[in-house]
């Protein structure tokens, strides 16, 4: 087995200037029988590099190598014993003056697989150093042209990806500052290769066949010339004769069963997917109707809130009355091509009003400005006032003066105006018992018809319901635990109690809900019919996205409409009133006591 001796190889940090010199490194390297058995180049410089080489001590033994080595023993021994001969004879050649070395050397022992002795008594001596090195170059001088990389074999570092088409390219103007050589030089090699420059851009190439590569020159607008390169494209296959297959084969019969399967699988996909389309086309339409009705349900909303007066939105009143009679002008009785009906004599024209007037937020009663009130009734307000004044209401002479309290049938109206000269009717259930008249309390109504917040009493409902399914007064206990509260006691018959059943609960949150329109439809009616009756039971339409919205309590329920930022449409909510909850809690405590 042979011994190995190891030693590092490297080009130092900068590396070889030209890749021949590399390649000469490297053979030298072979010529010294050295094994190269790691080679890493630096990334950013290919002709730098490190290494680790190793050559044996010993050679494996060989009958060749044995026989060639005792040959050689014995010719040895044969020419000791004739210099011997001659040395004792004192025949031996004197030695050079000035010649350090002995006369004689160890004897050549030939190729005995050891490998020959160097002489390092001048390995110090930087003259003989060298003297050595430039001996062997001009030694090598004749053969260091043959040791040189090919043309093709010198561009291959340099090549890079095409961009513009298969395989690579490089620059001749690149080359030719890489190697340090003029330009000139290079297309004179070029040429020499069997290159033709191409005349301008479009000019056709001229492929070069070297090595099983294709190699080509081309220019650019600018007169550069590049030198591309790629495999030989090499052919794959060989095209030859097939055989048509028969019809009455068994296996064109199979053939044409399985494809006669598969169409009638595509045709089967076909009408699904057709079944598919023609569903979601009745659910686009579905959903495009139901988008439409709430269109016009958001119509009917904004038309009923545009008809309000600016007093009535400064005040903000809570009649839900009012909103049924806004919402009712944009049906058929708000028609404009139709007459106006004539205005009601005597209590039909308050009762017909009475609907159409909003409740006092900060007070009891009732009030609405002549102004909405006209248009609502379509004549002119001047009309009204008239028709008011017939009643004994007449309107005092500038806001803030006392007005003139006027009886009639089971409430008190009166007017007054607001500060912008607008002449608004307040009205209010007539108290029984021997209570005092607002005029004798000397409650005075703000501006607007809004009764003073804490001023007076208010009078017990008289128990009759409003017309048009307006709702009743709060009692005075109500008021007077919470004069800022927006929550109504209703009546025990209310269409909430029907609608309530269709409500769905809420995915997040507590509570139910149900947009009007679904609801409608569910129960068979327009939009419109059950907004109205919504309305009518003492709901009233969001003010606004920031408005807080106005609740009635029903059944231990509160019930309040809001609407969606997203498509404007209008929604039922409803969940439990927290004195329900109070209750609930109270009992469940009262019987754990129990226990």
């Amino acid at each position: 087995m042979p011994l190995w001796e190891y030693k590092h190889i490297t080009s130092g940090p900068h590396g070889f200037a030209t890749p021949a010199l590399l390649e000469s490194h490297l053979n030298q390297l072979g010529k010294d029988e050295w094994e190269i058995i790691h080679f890493q180049t630096l990334p950013t410089n290919p002709l730098a590099f490190n290494g680790v080489a190793r050559r044996s001590t010993l050679r494996d033994w060989t009958l060749e190598t044995a026989a060639a080595a005792a040959a050689k023993a014995e010719a040895d021994k044969l020419r000791a014993e004739f210099a011997a001969k001659f040395a004792g004879a004192g025949t031996e050649p004197a030695a050079a003056p000035g010649d350090d070395k002995p006369a004689t050397l160890a004897p050549d022992a030939g190729d005995d697989g050891l490998r020959r002795l160097r002489d390092t008594e001048r390995d110090d001596d930087p003259e003989a150093l060298a003297d050595e090195a430039a001996g062997d170059d001009w030694a090598n001088l004749d053969s260091s042209e043959d040791d040189l990389p090919n043309f093709f074999e010198a561009i291959k570092p340099h090549l890079r990806r095409n961009q513009r088409g298969p395989g690579q390219s490089v620059a001749i103007d690149y080359l030719s500052k890489r190697w340090e050589q003029p330009e000139a030089d290079l297309i004179s090699a070029l040429q020499e290769c069997g290159f033709i420059l191409p005349e301008n851009e479009d000019a056709p190439p001229d492929y070069l066949e070297f090595e099983g590569d294709l190699y080509w020159l081309n220019a650019n607008n600018r007169g550069q010339f590049f030198l591309n390169t790629r495999e030989k494209p090499r052919p794959v296959f060989r095209t030859v004769q097939a055989k048509k297959l028969d019809p009455a084969d068994p296996v064109a019969i199979a053939l044409a069963d399985e494809a006669a399967a598969e169409q009638a699988a595509r045709v089967r996909q076909a009408e699904e997917r057709a079944a598919r389309q023609a569903e979601q086309d009745a659910r686009r339409a579905e959903a495009n109707a139901k988008r439409e009705a709430a269109a016009v349900e958001r119509q009917a909303v904004q038309a009923a809130r545009a008809a309000q007066p600016a007093g009535a939105a400064e005040t903000a009143p809570s009649d839900s009355s009012a909103a049924s009679a806004a919402a009712s002008t944009v049906g058929p009785a708000a028609d404009p091509a139709s007459p106006p009906e004539p205005l009601p004599v005597g209590e039909d024209l308050l009762a017909k009003i009475r609907p159409m007037m909003r409740r006092n937020r900060r007070g009891p009663g009732y009030s609405g400005s002549s102004s909405y009130l006209a248009r609502a009734l379509r004549h002119t307000e001047a009309d009204l006032i008239a028709a008011f004044a017939a009643q004994g209401l007449h309107a005092p002479e500038k806001a803030g003066d006392k007005p003139v309290f006027v009886e009639i049938g089971a409430y008190v109206y009166w007017l007054n105006k607001d500060g912008r000269d607008g002449v608004w009717i307040n009205g209010q259930e007539r108290r029984t018992g021997g209570e005092q008249k607002p005029e004798a309390e000397g409650a005075m109504p703000e501006a607007g018809g809004q009764m003073p917040e804490g001023r007076g009493q208010t009078p017990d409902s008289s128990g009759q319901q409003p017309e048009n399914g307006a709702a009743a007064a709060p009692s005075p206990a109500s008021q007077i635990q919470n004069p800022n509260s927006k929550i109504e006691n209703l009546p025990p018959a209310s269409p909430l109690s029907a609608v309530r059943l269709l409500l769905t609960p809420n995915k997040r949150g507590s509570g139910v809900s149900g947009e009007v329109s679904h609801l409608a439809r569910t129960l068979g009616k327009s939009p419109d019919e059950l907004l109205n009756t919504l309305l009518g039971a003492g709901l009233t339409l969001p003010a606004g996205d920031d408005a807080k919205p106005t609740f009635v309590e029903h059944e231990g329920e509160i019930f309040w409409f809001n609407e969606n930022p997203k498509d404007e449409s209008l929604w039922l909510n409803a969940k439990a009133s927290r004195k329900s909850k109070a209750g609930a809690g109270a009992r469940s405590r009262k019987s754990e006591a129990d226990e």
